[in-house]
């Protein structure tokens, strides 16, 4: 059967045509469109500082290390041991009593001491304080302050002995007297012994510093972005109607198979794409195209409107990034809601049956 189709694809919605709106000289059952030529926009980078470059202050705590240090805890000293004497007797004419002396032996006296040990020297460093509490900015790091805060040495005391007085004897004289007597000789003098105590120590343990604390400037670089925007180049406008072959006002299915609640495009449906749309949009420049994207009704219906939607747009996505002008691509998903054959909600369907209504679709609209 012949019809006579005439396609518009401007903006403008027509409520009536007269004469001269219409194609002059049209040809029974051929289809023609009135095309505008769309804007022509160029893309432009700019690169805009989202954030300037600043210091950062880092701070090196101190390092200590720990030394095992011998110290004295108790000094040397003496211990005296006296040896009597050994004597033998004799019948004589004696002195009684010779003057002589007794010794009394006196221990060497200590007392309880001690001494104290710096374990820990003192420093300073810095500390990073909380937010002033007049802060006028919003950003509580803003307000923050550094403080160089010392801490004192620390100390430790250890227990010892020092001697007071050393050991000695004490001698007490004795008196004489003359006599006849049985004079007991001696033998072998008494004497002192004496027997070095050694001194005794103990080790400790000591924290020294091993590098004291400082402070360290890190430079943060600006973070920048490169924003891509449209220019417009040319403006467009009304051309001359021209023949568009029927078909492509009516929908074409657009074979991409979709991989399961996928959006995504595979280098096929690429292929696709660049071998039958992109054709079609190059010989009718300036007529508007939609991409029509459908599901069956398996899933839910919000579900389904989504993935539609999201599948067309990713075909129009593509399209526009091989430099087809946006102002000429409508996306639309449809969903469940357009379904060619008996398969509705709760009928019991073949895939094959459902795989009709999982489809793209695309036509020349006004």
């Amino acid at each position: 059967m012949t019809r006579k189709m005439l396609f518009f694809c401007a903006l403008a919605a027509v409520t009536s045509a007269s004469a001269q709106d219409l194609p002059t000289n049209p040809e029974a059952g051929k289809c023609y469109v009135r095309c505008t030529t769309p804007d022509v926009y160029v893309n432009e980078t700019t690169t805009v500082t989202i954030k300037p470059a600043y210091k950062v202050l880092k701070t090196i705590p101190a390092t200590f290390k720990t030394i095992t240090e011998r110290v004295v805890v108790k000094e040397e000293g003496k211990k005296l041991t006296v040896v009597p004497a050994k004597w033998g007797t004799e019948t004589v004419t004696y002195v009684s009593k010779e003057g002589g002396n007794t010794l009394k032996v006196i221990p060497a006296a200590f007392r309880p001491d001690s001494e104290t040990l710096e374990i820990k020297p003192a420093f300073a460093q810095w500390e990073l304080g909380g937010a002033a509490p007049d802060c006028a900015s919003g950003d509580p790091e803003d307000c923050r302050y550094w403080c160089y805060k010392g801490y004192p040495a620390e100390y430790a005391t250890v227990d010892k002995q020092t001697m007071v007085k050393d050991a000695s004897t004490l001698k007490t004289p004795l008196g004489s007297k003359s006599s006849s007597y049985k004079k007991t000789v001696l033998l072998s003098p008494a004497k002192v012994l004496e027997v070095i105590i050694p001194a005794e120590y103990k080790e400790i343990k000591k924290t020294v510093l091993d590098k004291d604390a400082y402070t360290v400037e890190e430079v943060i670089p600006a973070v920048t972005k490169t924003i891509t925007k449209e220019v417009l180049k040319e403006k467009g406008g009304l051309t001359t109607w021209k023949e568009v072959e029927c078909k492509l006002v009516e929908y074409q299915v657009l074979p991409i198979n979709w991989n399961l609640n996928s959006a995504t495009l595979t280098a096929k449906a690429k292929q696709i794409i660049d071998s039958r749309l992109i054709p079609v949009l190059r010989q009718n420049a300036g007529a508007k195209l939609e991409i029509a994207s459908h599901t069956d009704v398996r899933g839910t219906i919000a579900s389904n409107k989504d993935l539609s939607e999201r599948r067309a747009k990713a075909v129009a996505d593509y399209l526009i990034g091989q430099g087809v002008n946006p102002s000429l691509l409508v996306a639309n998903g449809y969903g469940e809601s357009r379904v060619k054959n008996r398969c509705q909600e709760g009928v019991s369907c073949t895939e094959r049956e459902h795989a009709v209504n999982r489809r793209t679709e695309f036509r020349l609209i006004n």
